[in-house]
């Protein structure tokens, strides 16, 4: 750009500034474009994730009564220990923790085996076995609680038992069978998505080391103990540790097949009594202190699942 001056003076030019190219304009608008749903992923977790978890580690050495707030630093924690309750529900999260573990991760890992087998028809056997996924919760618990699980003869599964002549069962009425009926329930509920994730897994194993294994006369079992499980090893290892961190939040099957606690509190877990320490009893300090607990449990097993998994890499 010319600067114009008097005759007789030199004419300063000043060069214009240099416009971005194309490519360099693309760069800039894609990295605006990613930051921008960066912070709103980030504004999403800090509001819904990150302050709930501040806020209730912050209530949990709080008392809140009638609208004044007090420090009571551990109070809330011996409160909760002490009550008979919270050692009757981490025994029923632990037990229905483990019994989902032996049948609900085994099972979805052996359909998926067999699934994997058929030559026909793996499209329409794929959407069968993920049909009840696709059923809301809530609905799939009704059906257990009002068909399946029904105390009398005209419940489904009583009136299997009857005909295999077995002894039928009270279910959700029975102390002993609520955690079993409740594994069962959930087991089923959430199947598909296991088995659906494990043939993934399964069709990516090179067939030439299952070829090599039936050469060297490996049986079906052996086979799958060789060269299906250590294939899959990854895959079976974050599916275990995501079921133990879901399960451990058990709440909706308690709530719906048992009404809640259960008989004789059979079925009560740690997350319905935060949900009774926060709505029925109006102790939103306890369920606090509860809840971060709860965490702290959960965050030691992660730990120790990420150490035991580093170790093995």
């Amino acid at each position: 750009m010319a600067i114009m001056t008097a005759p007789g003076v030199t004419t300063q030019t000043v060069p214009a500034p240099a416009k971005p190219s194309g490519k360099a304009a693309r760069r800039i608008k894609d990295n605006l474009t990613g930051h921008a749903f960066l912070i709103g992923a980030v504004v999403c977790f800090a509001l819904f994730m990150w302050y709930p978890m501040i806020r209730g580690i912050v209530m949990s050495f709080q008392r809140t009564r009638r609208g004044e707030t007090t420090w009571v630093g551990w109070d809330n924690y011996t409160r909760i220990v002490a009550d008979p309750s919270f050692w009757i529900a981490w025994k029923n999260t632990f037990l229905f923790t483990i019994l989902a573990l032996v049948v609900g991760y085994v099972l979805p890992f052996f359909v998926a085996i067999l699934l994997n087998e058929f030559r026909h028809a793996k499209g329409y056997l794929r959407i069968l076995v993920y049909l009840p996924v696709m059923l809301p919760p809530a609905s799939a618990l009704f059906l257990f609680k009002y068909y399946a699980y029904d105390p009398s003869e005209a419940g489904l599964f009583n009136a299997i038992l009857k005909f295999l002549h077995l002894p039928t069962s009270e279910w959700m009425q029975s102390p002993t069978m609520t955690i079993p009926a409740m594994v069962i329930a959930s087991t089923w509920m959430n199947l598909g998505s296991a088995v659906l994730i494990y043939l993934a897994s399964l069709q990516n194993i090179p067939g030439e080391l299952y070829e090599a294994a039936e050469l060297d006369g490996a049986g079906i079992w052996r086979r799958i103990w060789s060269v299906t499980i250590p294939q899959t090893r990854l895959i079976l290892a974050l599916l275990a540790m995501l079921q133990i961190v879901a399960t451990m939040q058990l709440f909706i099957e308690p709530l719906i097949l048992a009404n809640g606690a259960g008989t004789q509190d059979s079925a009560t877990s740690v997350a319905y009594l935060i949900y009774q320490h926060g709505f029925f009893q109006n102790d939103l300090n306890g369920a606090a202190a509860l809840g971060v607990i709860m965490l702290i449990v959960l965050a030691a097993f992660s730990a120790v699942y990420v150490r035991l998994t580093t170790k093995q890499d």
